[in-house]
């Protein structure tokens, strides 16, 4: 973990609510897409807790959705303003675990970790497919970013872009060899009854952000777990529904 200033480069809007933020400072102590940062908004008491799509040792790239009062504090940040970050948190995911061809299942503002995934497993030479999905139309983002990388299947439920249905509609292939899934609980819920051994990326509310509160401690098949600090990432196998 490391804590340190970074300074806002551009801060755009990308679909409905969704903002895409590139930031300038020391990312160095990011290993692994899945992990997070934790952004100190405003005068909250709380950080925000982020995985970010991508990032080098100079700079990340937050894709955030603007839900309550600390992202929609994010989404009104200019071009030069600094934020207080803390890098470098939790566990993500393990590319080499992936097999040959890995499925990529995200939904919504779970999406932007399996950006970096998808650029980490082409690089180790796999073949990745990915199912992304969205409420509507009206909210997609990073599709043509994402098809530069590897096969995207969109689905919306009001079909109003790609094919109408949830990601769950989408059946496993043959050719996949495990699952990678950052989503909304009830996805993962659904997901987890794939007969795909895998790794899934979870949503929960946190405090500290390292393991020190035990906030947001869940129960696995393991025992109790922090999200924060034993997560976000954990083996599909180890978590109970």
């Amino acid at each position: 973990m490391r804590q340190g200033l970074f300074t806002v480069l551009s801060n755009r809007p990308l679909a409905r609510a969704v903002h895409e933020m590139r930031l300038a400072g020391d990312a160095s102590a990011m290993a692994a897409a899945g992990q997070f940062v934790n952004v100190k908004v405003g005068n909250a008491y709380l950080r925000r807790p982020l995985s970010p799509a991508d990032w080098d040792e100079g700079w990340l790239t937050l894709v955030y959705k603007a839900v309550g009062p600390g992202t929609a504090w994010l989404a009104e940040r200019a071009q030069g303003e600094t934020l207080d970050l803390l890098t470098g948190l939790g566990r993500g995911f393990d590319p080499g675990a992936a097999g040959e061809r890995p499925l990529l299942v995200g939904g919504g503002a779970g999406l932007p970790p399996l950006f970096r995934l998808a650029r980490e497993l082409v690089a180790l030479g796999k073949k990745p497919r990915l199912v992304m999905g969205f409420a509507s139309g009206e909210d997609v983002f990073y599709e043509k970013a994402f098809k530069a990388l590897l096969p995207v299947t969109v689905y919306t439920e009001d079909g109003r872009a790609g094919t109408r249905g949830r990601v769950t509609d989408d059946p496993p292939r043959a050719e996949d060899t495990f699952l990678y899934a950052c989503g909304p609980l009830p996805m993962l819920r659904a997901l987890s009854a794939l007969p795909l051994p895998g790794q899934m990326s979870l949503e929960e509310r946190m405090a500290c952000g390292f393991g020190a509160c035990m906030g947001c401690t869940i129960m696995t098949r393991s025992g109790p777990r922090r999200v924060c600090a034993e997560g976000p990432v954990f083996p599909k196998e180890e978590l109970l529904w």
